[in-house]
């Protein structure tokens, strides 16, 4: 998971990417050199559902189905001419491969055991935006049509630069086809304590944007996140971690001393460690939540300083029942905090659907300091993960629609919003949700 606050600007660019014809050229065409990139396929390639194909971080290989379609993204931050070319290898025999580009195809016949790029010709792109570039075998004489590493492209259209994975340092093809995570930063209301006790938050996602993958992450703290997924077509969860203070991804390897330690739970709920992005005790729920409907979420800070400790307690529920659902409290030594860096994200964590776009609603936020006064949240700051911060992709957004806060990533849309941007929704006379502290469970 990745936070991050900083100052920000306003702006929203709605950018459109067209091509209006393509020309096949020599195949002796040569690439300008001062000017072309290479665009990997292990990094920045998508194939078709049921494809039986494979991308790994060498590219393409075993594409031996005919219906397998290898689709490339890049986003060009310049309009112009833009020259095409595939570097691959046949293994044997030889190959007739199309190139698809919007609705112009240029077609090529390929062989040769040797890598080498084949320059399938020249396109016009007339404005700034992401391009999906198609590869389709048309017939072989071999057992597969081709092996591909890169695309290489050349020309105006890459003058000012391109966004796409440029390499696997650090593992970024996995993160680039995971796509860019996007995150609110609350502002907490000037008149509080500055403790905060208590947040409250209210998630809503419309139908259609549930999508496999997708963690829709309601109440984020400093050490710790609380929010609903979608796991797979028939499982959704709730899901609520608390960080160890110890640094490892290796659960094993955290002192009996720091671990998070779990004080109850609510019914159903499973408990245990995670590892991996770090260590801490985690809580989930199997839960059928539905899109289209608003879900409430609320953490609760205590901290104890006899213990050095603090105990994190969260509890969930839909909007219309009237009963709050427990998740778990946990036990986090030494900390002695209120909630600090409130916040909440949109990611995806399943590699094959960040070409699928997802949108989330949160609205009616809100704070309780220590002396039990509530506080309306309006003010957010729009932030990106690293993938967005070091320009690997492009399609993130947030932004404002009637009183609600929303988050949008992945799918490879144009319309992006500058990071760091500052955000300020309506109240209005919403009030606080009523809340009888006592009776929770």
């Amino acid at each position: 998971m990745y936070f991050s606050v900083n100052r920000s600007i306003k702006a929203f660019i709605f950018l459109m990417l067209g091509l209006i014809s393509m020309s096949q050229v020599s195949a002796k065409a040569v690439l300008a050199a001062d000017s072309a990139i290479k665009v990997p396929i292990g990094g920045n390639g998508w194939l078709n559902k049921g494809a039986k194909a494979t991308i790994g971080d060498k590219g393409l290989s075993h594409w031996s189905a005919k219906g397998d379609t290898l689709s490339v993204y890049v986003y060009l931050q310049a309009a112009g001419s833009l020259n095409v070319g595939v570097k691959l290898l046949v293994p044997d025999g030889q190959s007739k491969l199309v190139l698809i580009a919007g609705k112009q195809r240029l077609i090529k016949t390929v062989q040769g055991k040797d890598t080498t790029v084949v320059h399938f010709g020249k396109m016009i792109v007339t404005a700034p935006g992401y391009r999906q570039i198609k590869l389709v075998g048309l017939s072989k004489t071999g057992a597969v049509y081709a092996e591909v590493t890169d695309m290489v492209l050349s020309g105006s259209a890459v003058s000012k630069g391109a966004a796409y994975v440029k390499n696997n340092e650090g593992n970024y093809y996995y993160w680039g086809h995971r796509g860019p995570s996007v995150h609110l930063s609350y502002k907490v209301p000037a008149g509080t304590t500055g403790k905060v006790e208590w947040f409250y938050n209210e998630v809503t996602v419309t139908p259609g944007n549930d999508v496999i993958g997708s963690y829709f992450m309601a109440d984020g703290f400093s050490v710790g996140y609380f929010g609903m997924q979608v796991n797979s077509a028939t499982e959704r969860r709730i899901l609520f971690s608390v960080w160890s203070p110890f640094n490892t991804d290796d659960k094993k390897q955290v002192p009996d001393s720091l671990k998070i330690r779990m004080l109850t739970k609510g019914a159903m709920v499973h408990s245990g460690e995670f590892g991996g992005e770090g260590t801490g005790g985690q809580s989930y729920l199997v839960y059928p939540w539905k899109a289209g409907k608003t879900y409430c979420f609320l953490i609760h800070a205590e901290p104890q300083a006899a213990t050095k400790s603090t105990i994190f307690t969260a509890y969930f529920k839909e909007k219309t029942a009237s009963d709050w659902q427990p998740m778990a409290s946990f036990r986090r030594p030494q900390t002695v905090s209120y909630l600090k860096g409130l916040h909440s994200f949109l990611e995806n964590f399943e590699p094959d659907m960040g070409n699928v776009t997802r949108k989330v609603f949160f609205g009616n936020q809100w704070m309780v300091d220590d002396s039990g006064k509530w506080f309306a949240v309006t003010d957010a700051i729009f932030t990106g993960d690293a993938t967005a911060n070091i320009n690997y992709r492009k399609d993130y957004g947030g932004g404002v629609k009637g009183n609600l806060f929303y988050l949008r990533n992945c799918g490879f849309f144009n319309d992006f919003t500058l990071l760091k941007t500052n955000l300020s929704r309506q109240q209005g006379n919403i009030k606080h949700p009523e809340i009888d502290w006592e009776s929770l469970p």
